[in-house]
């Protein structure tokens, strides 16, 4: 296979969303351009509101061909986690644990996708705000729309709306990230207390390329359904794996391999804004724009990223598969950690501590220095990467 340049670009995607950032531009941010997702003034006295949307993707046509191969209805239940967490742990950057309010939006192509399929999806919406009420965290699920839109939606999209109260005098704004902070980077992969298998990391970003390289050619005529026709012929399912081999994970197919739900941190950063909200500086959830995200927030500063996780297996097989670089791989997927919070150094070691309280490993991954530019540094088991 040749190699994928620019690879997101010529799957119609993108990592970084320039196009749209431009298209915004002009709008209103809310209190502050710095703040990692936009905060309004709200009705109530001395509350700000955070409003956010977000959702799984095309996780959801991964999820489509799992189901039709294996019948297994719990990929959707899994997919709810997705559009849930995508909203949720993009508004804890700002200092908010909820209460949530949430609403879903579902697409379909009612002739493929079925009342089982929505029945599951609710259901997994419900499962997990129940999980997260066992650790004090309120998701209050307000509905939301199911539309019948087949001339549009080849099989299914899941979005969410979500919103959520926080203290004008009380929340976290990425402008405060400074010289000397320290950088700590909580793990996308593992087993946190609730979750219910070990997970990829792979989270709800870059599923376009992970599941074109990795998948086998066969599903190309199996499902044409399952993606744009406008996709060049040979980037189309042009991997080796089948959604029912091994992974490298015991008890996990490929297909519930690169399925894995996006972790949330939220019991992990409630305990920790307990004690320690004052004192953080920023917080990035490194969702799309992987591990330069931070860049969007900055000015003048250099970011050092020099003792990273390993790359979790699953982003080693995508490299492998789409014969991409390390430098792209680290602009598209999070390689390793998923949310980085911005602190002084004198707090690092009682943060990890409460986050391997639940599971999760958590280490400083890196440091921030004053420059004349805006400048992100990986120094990875890869290479050193500069952008």
């Amino acid at each position: 296979m040749n190699k994928i340049n620019n690879a997101y670009d010529r799957y119609g995607a993108s990592s970084q969303k320039q196009d749209v950032f431009n298209a915004i531009k002009n709008l209103s941010h809310g209190i502050s351009e710095t703040t990692f997702c936009n905060l309004f003034p709200s009705p109530f006295e001395k509350q700000l509101i955070a409003l956010h949307a977000d959702g799984a993707g095309t996780k959801s046509a991964l999820a489509y061909i799992y189901y039709k191969e294996t019948g297994d209805l719990s990929v959707w239940e899994n997919l709810a986690i997705d559009a849930i967490v995508m909203n949720t742990d993009d508004i804890l950057c700002v200092g908010s644990t909820g209460p949530f309010y949430l609403t879903n939006i579902i697409g379909r192509n009612r002739n493929l996708i079925n009342q089982d399929i929505i029945s599951a999806i609710i259901h997994g919406f419900e499962k997990f705000a129940n999980k997260m009420a066992e650790y004090n965290i309120n998701i209050m699920l307000t509905g939301g729309e199911t539309a019948d839109i087949g001339d549009l939606t080849r099989t299914l999209t899941l979005d969410a709306v979500a919103a959520s109260f926080i203290s004008e005098n009380n929340y976290i704004d990425n402008k405060n990230i400074q010289n000397g902070d320290v950088i700590i980077g909580l793990e996308s992969t593992g087993q946190a207390l609730w979750e219910d298998t070990p997970n990829s990391g792979i989270g709800s970003n870059g599923l376009t390329l992970a599941r074109h390289t990795l998948l086998n050619n066969i599903y190309k005529n199996l499902y044409p359904e399952s993606f744009d026709n406008n996709t060049e012929n040979d980037l189309i399912y042009c991997g080796n794996y089948l959604l029912t081999d091994e992974s490298p994970f015991i008890g996990l197919d490929m297909g519930k391999f690169i399925l894995s739900p996006t972790k949330t941190y939220l019991p992990i950063m409630k305990e920790i804004f307990q004690y320690y909200l004052d004192d953080i500086h920023g917080i990035i959830h490194c969702t799309g724009g992987g591990q330069i995200k931070v860049k969007r927030f900055i000015n003048n500063l250099r970011i050092i990223k020099n003792n990273l996780f390993s790359v979790p297996a699953l982003f080693e097989m995508i490299k492998i598969s789409a014969n991409i670089d390390w430098k792209q791989m680290y602009e598209i997927f999070n390689m390793g950690h998923r949310l980085e919070l911005y602190v002084p150094a004198d707090i690092v070691s009682e943060i990890i501590a409460i986050s391997e309280k639940y599971n999760v490993k958590a280490k400083q991954i890196g440091y921030v220095e004053n420059n004349d530019t805006t400048e992100i540094i990986i120094k990875s088991e890869h290479g050193v990467f500069v952008y």
